[in-house]
């Protein structure tokens, strides 16, 4: 599939009198704007088409879905129908997501990792809108208060995780497909209460938006299978963050390199 006919069958599927579409030929990009809001999105073409070739259809049923949520999202901003404290939650995003919108406002965020930065954002049900400097002037709230806000609501969300047992290691999967699963990572007192549980080596991993993993390394094997499941979930999740896993020591958490048939080195080793 080419960019020019992704971009018209998006266009085709989405023939809203309100959506004014662009096709950026130089950067490959699709650029949408709310005519009456004044407020846009910009879609990398690749790697939609890129998520086509494995999924086919469902991949644009997918990027319609996003465009369709986020719209609505803003729609329920514009209304003021988003500005309860209890909308705002942390997201995880990997250190190369854009810190400004596509109207040249930076987003409130705070540092985590060599590898992670989180971000916040106004939940709206079925989707969220990240929080910007301009957001932030209409929910009447400063940076730390939102900070501290969303850091109280991470520990309101269900932290009930799926076991898996592979060559000797334990796996813990969350997976509540709540747009958060990434998120628990911010949760210390659940990390707290897992490194309780595990008696080799802890690892913490998000791989995409709406999963977090937690091992329970044992034996060389585990980091193997640890490597490549990571980078599998990385390959397929709609909203990739890393697919470097942790190592969670001493309520620390560290990036480490896995090598194949190996111990990982921690990130700090390699300096």
């Amino acid at each position: 599939m080419k960019s020019t006919e992704l971009f018209n069958i998006l266009r085709e599927r989405m023939p809203s009198r309100q959506l004014e579409w662009r096709f950026d030929r130089e950067q490959d990009v699709v650029n949408i704007q709310h005519k009456e809001l004044g407020k846009g999105m910009s879609i990398s073409l690749p790697q939609v088409i890129n998520r086509f070739e494995a999924k086919g259809d469902a991949a644009i049923q997918e990027i319609v879905y996003t465009i369709t949520e986020t719209f609505e999202a803003m729609e329920k901003e514009a209304k003021g129908e988003m500005k309860s404290t209890e909308h705002i939650f942390p997201v995880i995003r990997s250190t190369s997501f854009p810190t400004e919108s596509n109207e040249g406002h930076k987003f409130i965020t705070a540092e985590h990792t060599a590898e992670t930065r989180v971000y916040f954002a106004l939940d709206a049900g079925t989707t969220y809108r990240l929080i910007d400097e301009n957001v932030v002037n209409s929910l009447s709230l400063t940076e730390e208060q939102i900070k501290e806000i969303a850091k109280f609501q991470v520990k309101k969300l269900k932290t009930a995780v799926k076991e898996d047992h592979v060559a000797g290691n334990i796996f813990y999967f969350l997976n509540e497909n709540d747009g958060y699963d990434a998120s628990r990572i911010l949760n210390e007192s659940f990390l707290k209460e897992m490194k309780a549980k595990i008696t080799g080596d802890m690892t913490v991993s998000v791989p995409h938006q709406d999963v977090l993993i937690i091992g329970d390394i044992r034996n060389e094997t585990g980091y193997d299978v640890l490597a490549q499941m990571a980078m599998h979930f990385f390959t397929n999740g709609k909203v990739p963050i890393t697919s470097l896993s942790f190592i969670y020591e001493n309520d620390e958490l560290e990036p480490i390199f896995i090598m194949a048939k190996n111990r990982p080195n921690e990130e700090n080793d390699k300096k």
